[in-house]
């Protein structure tokens, strides 16, 4: 059964993208820690991240990377983290997350946003890619 995430990469289920390319695809957590926390991934689904092939995970992190630098040109944020937890989702997944605190790193208190304020935030992280 396909996860939530090849729903997205197929079109299935709608997303606020970031970028993409042929191997993968950045978004922003409809859940996130803070305002700009993305999610980027790999198309193709494996559950973990060591059992990606070496040249997907490489792709990953130079992908994550760049994204990375557009959301901290974006929100203005102390430094961006990431993290690589996957156990809801069983689909390789890099949190990127706009730091304020350590608390925002912590998948306790999360951040409401509307749908208008998603665009918004999707819009300005794009403009500097």
């Amino acid at each position: 059964m396909a996860s939530i995430f090849t729903k997205i990469v197929n079109g299935e289920i709608p997303c606020y993208k970031i970028a993409e390319t042929d191997d993968f695809l950045a978004f922003l957590d409809v859940n996130p820690n803070s305002k700009g926390h993305t999610l980027c991934i790999p198309k193709k689904e494996v559950d973990k991240i060591f059992d990606l092939d070496e040249a997907t995970y490489t792709g990953l992190m130079q992908f994550s990377r760049r994204i990375a630098i557009g959301i901290e040109k974006a929100i203005p944020c102390k430094r961006i983290g990431m993290t690589v937890i996957g156990l809801e989702v069983p689909h390789t997944h890099v949190h990127l997350i706009p730091l304020h605190s350590m608390e925002d790193a912590r998948f306790i208190q999360k951040t409401a946003l509307s749908p208008e304020a998603f665009q918004e935030v999707a819009s300005l992280i794009k403009a500097q890619l």
